[in-house]
């Protein structure tokens, strides 16, 4: 750990963005962000160079200071970045994919997520990446929930995105459909529902998190006339859970559990699978949307959406989940702080 950690802390938080894709929106959200005031001091993992290009095309005035590391970074007026330099191999151009850059996006997301292991920086935001372009570059690359997992060397990382009231958590995520069946294991199940009701009391500050629990098949399988899995596998697993002391409802039908009447039951909805939880919060919130990665040693959260290089360099990006990640992160590790 650098001498800067042992430091006393300040009472703002530091925050770490990484602004993801250079040709994508990332950097016009980045330049976007910067443009208020906020409650904490930012370093953003990211070329110099290409954050002045891109401003100079978004018309926007910023002056970047360069700093080597986040623990470094104080509260800055609006029009300010502070920047930790990571140098693009190519320089980009808005809306055009290269895989040249793909070492620079995953060297930005490792060297943010060396400063919060290493208490540098308190939280950590990421923008939007695309992973296909990362594999195409011959970089193994699963999505940022994985990664960071294996930096911080978390077996099992869970993914949950937040659209104001409505929290959705996923058993599993980045896997083909046909192989969720497989992974759906009382294991797994435990596991995962353990970390959601831990994180929900230490990070949210839920006294007693409501957890709801959707089947894997249609009508949750139907006793057993539409899968095998809920009378097999999950409804064993809950109730073990129940016994533990955690208050899980279910499994209950994923057609109706995100109505109004059924969602505003619970705090927490758990998915088997990514488009089963992420295509009804989506249809709900997308654009101000969060994602959390619960079962980290760090706060981490990140855009609901993706790089969307049609809008790079347009000035018709919207920040709004960007904004969202960021105040949910200093709200995070304020409640964290206190407790």
């Amino acid at each position: 750990m650098s001498n800067s950690a042992t430091l006393i802390r300040p009472p703002h938080p530091r925050i770490a963005i990484t602004p993801g894709e250079p040709a994508g929106i990332g950097p016009d959200l980045a330049i976007a962000l910067a443009q208020r005031n906020h409650a904490a001091a930012i370093a953003y993992f990211v070329d110099p160079r290409l954050i002045m290009q891109r401003a100079h095309a978004l018309g926007v005035a910023v002056s970047v200071i360069e700093i080597s590391d986040p623990a470094a970074a104080t509260l800055v007026p609006p029009g300010v970045m502070q920047v930790v330099s990571v140098q693009c191999a190519k320089s980009p151009v808005s809306g055009c994919a290269d895989t040249r850059n793909s070492a620079y996006v995953i060297e930005c997301l490792e060297q943010a997520t060396t400063a919060c292991l290493q208490g540098n920086a308190d939280a950590l935001v990421t923008g939007p990446i695309n992973k296909a372009l990362i594999n195409d570059a011959g970089i193994p690359f699963t999505g940022h929930t994985e990664y960071l997992a294996a930096r911080a060397g978390i077996p099992l990382p869970v993914m949950m995105l937040v659209a104001e009231s409505l929290r959705v958590a996923l058993l599993t995520t980045h896997v083909p459909l046909s192989a969720v069946p497989g992974l759906v294991t009382s294991d797994l199940i435990q596991r995962v529902l353990q970390i959601v009701d831990k994180d929900l009391r230490s990070i949210f500050g839920l006294r007693s998190p409501r957890i709801c629990v959707c089947g894997l098949n249609p009508h949750a399988g139907e006793q057993g006339h539409l899968g095998t899995e809920e009378r097999d596998v999950i409804i064993p697993a809950l109730a073990s859970l129940r016994e533990c002391g955690i208050d899980i409802t279910g499994p209950l039908p994923a057609d109706t559990v995100f109505t109004a009447d059924q969602r505003k039951r619970f705090d927490v909805i758990v998915a088997m699978y990514h488009d089963q939880g992420l295509s009804a919060l989506k249809a709900l919130g997308f654009g101000a949307s969060v994602n959390v990665t619960l079962g980290m040693p760090f706060i981490r959260t990140s855009v609901d959406h993706g790089t969307a290089f049609d809008l790079a360099g347009t000035g018709k990006a919207d920040s709004g989940s960007l904004t969202a990640a960021l105040d949910l992160a200093v709200a995070l590790y304020a409640r964290r702080r206190a407790a």
